[in-house]
């Protein structure tokens, strides 16, 4: 196969973000909502540039020190430029978009002004603030005092300052101050209530300049915004001394000192100061040096405040309850009754968080399994599992320490469970532990009953507000059995185990994959039905993309629901015209992972935790789980359905990467999501 019939990842996935920004850019979408979601965008590029454009530049190095040639289509050096290029125009849009936003506000009575902006009684408040709050807080650095450039610090954002004087004999000096965002916050709202003002904490600095720098004898300041990315690659030693823990410690500590991989600047910035700047952090053009407005970090602007108005921002819909779970019932009776599926946000997390508890208390219960990608600040999950430790039940926790920019939180939870007499253990080397596993033994009648959850999302209480993620929790003695195995394998990866049931990468997820598509494909040259219908968040690996398109060949109907990056081009005559693909970006962040396969009539459904790229398929430990109770397929081919059927924020996946939504004239709008919400909540209403 030619790599023209494939989309670059990188491209594709700045064309999901681009998706991001057009929620920013639609007047549909409430206000604040639309602010939010220029801080998506940004903390989304971010991450890109910090892991993305940092492995692209980590390639170019190996290429500029090899002698061999590179089997891609298009050089590392080419795609970085294309980057570039793309991520230069988005800016532009994004600025506008910003702009456009802020005079949206105005109309709401919402005004943000900067320092220059100020009356008197505004002036005096600022002062006030700045004195008071801010100043003690800044660590101004004059630039001509010092022989290393200050090391700037990843996710900050920083004033590059600018100082003259009408006086010819004083020369024009540099300066630095990191902006603290972290200790302050960004937002500084006024106390009026007729109108909302609120002023930028970079802008309460630019005001505060004169009082900074009053030893000196300047006349003018300058203050240009400037943030530099760099790349979150962890270096991992390899000295046996030191346990795997101490060795992440140690890489996330030294992740400050990664190489830039991005500098965004005030494309306003005087020449000379900007020049000074390149010089003095060695960049050149590879770091890709990106003009930007006066803002920069609008991740922070995620936490945008509403002010009080409702209207401007969605509708808070409250998770709802699962039918089948009632107040005083156990939930091991629940379960025993049949398969649990719960679906988040639209179903409550809690429901999982008290079955946790519950098992922490039972006394039937005498051991608790479960692994641990990412989980919330003041995690419940964590709180249920010392209780159960504390309880004497045998914990075993299995946490990814390289959970990347979780490292931090994962290393102090490690440590507390273990001072609780939990277990905890740290995977295979090599091998990251993304699946998202349970396993809660308990004595009935005598003999061990295991009890298995497997979810495609984080056990994150705080993420599942906001991500759609589907969690099957079962009694089933098959599937139970082989997360038993899973665990085992954690632990003693000595041991090798087949799986009947489960699909667990590395080993066993890309053959049934394969052999799943083959009986599609056989299926279809009978001429019998034959289809297909993933729900994923990317789709990147070139041999499953081979695949698909062997199986459109053959004649098999392939319908594709992809957050983020994908390769795969459909609706390619020759290629892949039976293939349809669309992305939805609303209100949840779709992170369910789906497949159904026709298998002649016969259904099959399974939920995962991996996506289709070669990481997760070879590289990862990950689980694709079979739901077997016809109940909870027709479920899960309900979610598919509306989802395809969405004609609201669902764009097309083509060529063009152009993003074009999928409405059909005359047709009734259907919004997923919203489709969703309405068919649990009368779910929940019917259960009494």
């Amino acid at each position: 196969m030619k790599n023209k019939k494939l989309i670059n990842r990188e491209i594709s996935w700045l064309s999901f973000n681009e998706r991001v920004l057009q929620e920013a850019a639609d007047q549909n979408v409430p206000i604040v909502e639309r602010i939010r979601f220029l801080g998506i965008f940004s903390n989304n590029l971010d991450e890109f540039f910090k892991v993305r454009v940092a492995t692209i530049k980590r390639m170019i190095d190996v290429q500029a020190n090899s002698k061999s040639e590179t089997s891609f289509r298009e050089t590392p050096k080419e795609i970085l430029n294309q980057i570039q290029q793309i991520v230069i125009r988005q800016q532009k849009k994004f600025e506008s978009t910003y702009q456009e936003l802020r005079n949206e506000l105005i109309k709401e009575r919402i005004i943000i002004i900067d320092e220059k902006q100020l009356t008197r009684k505004k002036e005096e408040f600022v002062n006030r603030y700045f004195i008071e709050q801010v100043l003690p807080v800044l660590t101004p650095i004059m630039l001509h005092n010092v022989k290393d450039f200050p090391n700037l610090k990843d996710r900050s954002i920083y004033l590059a300052i600018k100082m003259s004087s009408n006086n010819p004999k004083i020369e024009n000096e540099y300066a630095i101050i990191e902006v603290p965002t972290e200790r302050l916050g960004r937002f500084l709202l006024f106390p009026i209530r007729t109108r909302k003002y609120l002023i930028l904490l970079d802008d309460v600095i630019r005001y505060g300049l004169k009082i900074v720098f009053s030893q000196f004898h300047f006349d003018h300041f300058e203050a240009f915004t400037i943030k530099l990315t760099r790349d979150a690659e962890l270096d991992i030693d390899n000295d046996l001394s030191k346990s795997f823990l101490e060795k992440i410690d140690e890489s996330v500590l030294n992740r400050s000192e990664g190489q830039p991989v991005r500098f965004v600047y005030d494309e306003k910035m005087s020449k000379d100061l900007l020049t000074y700047l390149i010089h003095r952090l060695n960049l050149d053009e590879d770091d890709n040096l990106i003009p930007g407005g006066r803002y920069h970090n609008f991740k922070d602007f995620m936490k945008f405040p509403n002010l009080g108005k409702k209207h401007l921002q969605y509708e808070v819909q409250p998770s709802l309850d699962h039918p089948r779970i009632q107040p005083g019932k156990s939930l091991f009776e629940v379960i025993s009754e049949k398969d649990l599926l719960l679906h988040f946000p639209y179903q409550k997390f809690n429901h999982y968080i008290n079955w946790l508890r519950e098992a922490s208390m039972d006394p039937k219960v005498t051991s608790v399994k479960t692994t641990l990608y990412r989980v919330a600040n003041d995690s419940a999950v964590i709180n249920a599992l010392i209780n159960a430790a504390l309880n004497g039940k045998n914990v075993t926790v299995n946490i990814e320490l390289q959970a990347r920019f979780d490292e931090k939180s994962n290393i102090f939870w490690s440590k507390r469970l273990e001072e609780v007499g939990a277990k905890v253990t740290f995977g295979i080397r090599g091998l990251k532990v993304h699946s998202k596993l349970t396993l809660i033994s308990r004595t009935e009648n005598g003999r061990t009953v295991n009890y298995a959850a497997i979810g495609t999302g984080n056990f994150h209480e705080g993420t599942a507000h906001v991500y759609s993620d589907l969690l099957l929790i079962t009694k089933d003695k098959y599937i139970s059995a082989e997360v038993w195995k899973v665990f085992d394998f954690l632990h003693n990866t000595f041991k090798n185990y087949s799986f009947k049931y489960l699909m667990v990468s590395p080993n066993y997820q890309r053959k049934r994959l394969n052999a799943m598509i083959d009986t599609e494909i056989a299926n279809a040259k009978k001429g019998l039905p034959a289809f297909i219908i993933l729900k994923v968040n990317s789709l990147v690996d070139t041999d499953m993309i081979r695949k698909l398109y062997l199986a459109n060949n053959s004649g098999v109907k392939i319908k594709l629901i992809v957050r983020g990056t994908c390769s795969l081009i459909p609706g390619i005559q020759g290629q892949s015209e039976n293939i349809e693909a669309i992305s939805i970006v609303d209100k949840y962040l779709e992170h369910s992972r789906i497949f159904v396969f026709c298998n002649g009539g016969d259904e099959l459904y399974f939920i995962s935790s991996a996506d289709w790229m070669t990481r997760n398929i070879d590289n990862r430990i990950e689980v694709s789980a079979p739901v077997f109770d016809k109940e909870l397929q027709a479920e899960l081919r309900n979610i598919l359905d509306v989802q395809l059927s969405d004609n609201v924020k669902s764009r097309i996946i083509d060529e063009t990467q152009s993003n074009h939504y999928k409405k059909v004239i005359g047709e009734k709008l259907i919004r997923s999501q919203a489709e969703l919400y309405s068919y649990y909540k009368k779910l929940s209403e019917g259960k009494n």
